[in-house]
């Protein structure tokens, strides 16, 4: 029986590959890509002095400050990302010469220049994370197209980098994935939580890659209930997740790609930045894993199965 389909927006989706998935291994022989994925938010969130009417709320802690007054302990943990997190991940990256996806808002750029003389002399990949970090599932088709094309813009002139990946804060909007295949120049959104693989949707007629992202693999835990406690939980997590992936690939259940979420000012923090190192140092100790950036992804599974 097929969903129910108003026309607006993506069909869903029930089956997907189903229970055969498709035969490969990634460019490396491996079985299980790691991709991780550097949310870099900061200076792009919600906030009166940028005018919004509203504190932001994905701060360090639930409480929330009334609009008429500035939320200085959300500021300023923000502050904290794009000051320290993002310097004590980025040693790290540099330390074990890990290639990372970096979701980075425009404005979060424009407001870090030194980060953008980083990845300018690195080789990791700048996915489209919104000019700014807003709720873009609320918008016009026209005013989403005209923010998405000063992303673009901006992301090119403070890194040198024409974004080739896209997602949004939380949800995309029903124009989302229309908008990206009508822009052109873009590889793949990753605005979906639907899979382990990529897979291509049909959009208008037009097939759209789509490198499935998580929420369940995410340091967003730190904050969002059940939460973890301690770095320990959100290293067994992902440790869980591997050791799953890998296990049914020995069995012949097929190759995955392994998406990992982290913010620069929650993983960041001096005490977290343990666990992913860790988790880091574990994955390089398997041949069959390796550390792919989500554009490299796009672009074998575009070659090998487009």
């Amino acid at each position: 029986m097929a969903w129910p389909d108003d026309g607006v927006g993506p069909t869903r989706d029930f089956v997907g590959y189903g229970p055969t998935k498709p035969e490969f291994l990634w460019p490396d022989g491996s079985a299980v890509a790691v991709s991780i994925v550097v949310n870099y938010e900061e200076g792009a969130e919600l906030s009166l002095p940028d005018g919004d009417g509203v504190n932001d709320t994905w701060g360090e802690y639930s409480s929330v400050v009334e609009p008429a007054y500035r939320d200085l302990g959300t500021e300023t943990h923000f502050e904290f990302g794009s000051r320290v997190g993002v310097w004590r991940l980025a040693r790290l990256f540099d330390e074990y010469s890990v290639p990372v996806s970096f979701g980075a808002c425009a404005v979060a750029l424009e407001r870090n220049p030194p980060l953008c003389d980083w990845l300018r002399d690195r080789d990791h990949e700048v996915v489209g994370h919104g000019y700014r970090w807003t709720d873009d599932w609320k918008l016009p088709r026209d005013e989403e197209r005209r923010l998405m094309r000063l992303a673009i813009e901006s992301v090119e002139e403070t890194t040198g980098q024409r974004v080739r990946g896209w997602y949004v804060r939380s949800f995309p909007s029903v124009n989302t994935r229309e908008l990206l295949v009508e822009e052109g120049g873009f590889l793949y959104d990753s605005d979906a939580c639907n899979d382990e693989i990529p897979y291509f949707a049909d959009v208008g007629g037009t097939p759209f890659l789509v490198v499935p992202y998580t929420k369940v693999f995410n340091d967003n835990r730190y904050f969002i209930a059940p939460t973890y406690a301690t770095p320990d939980h959100f290293f067994e997590n992902l440790r869980l997740g591997l050791e799953t992936f890998r296990r049914e690939a020995a069995a012949g259940h097929g190759s995955r790609l392994f998406s990992v979420g982290v913010h620069s000012r929650w993983s960041g923090q001096p005490n977290r930045a343990d666990a992913l190192r860790r988790f880091i140092e574990h994955v390089q100790g398997y041949d069959d894993v390796c550390f792919m950036r989500r554009v490299d992804v796009a672009r074998f599974w575009i070659e090998r199965f487009g």
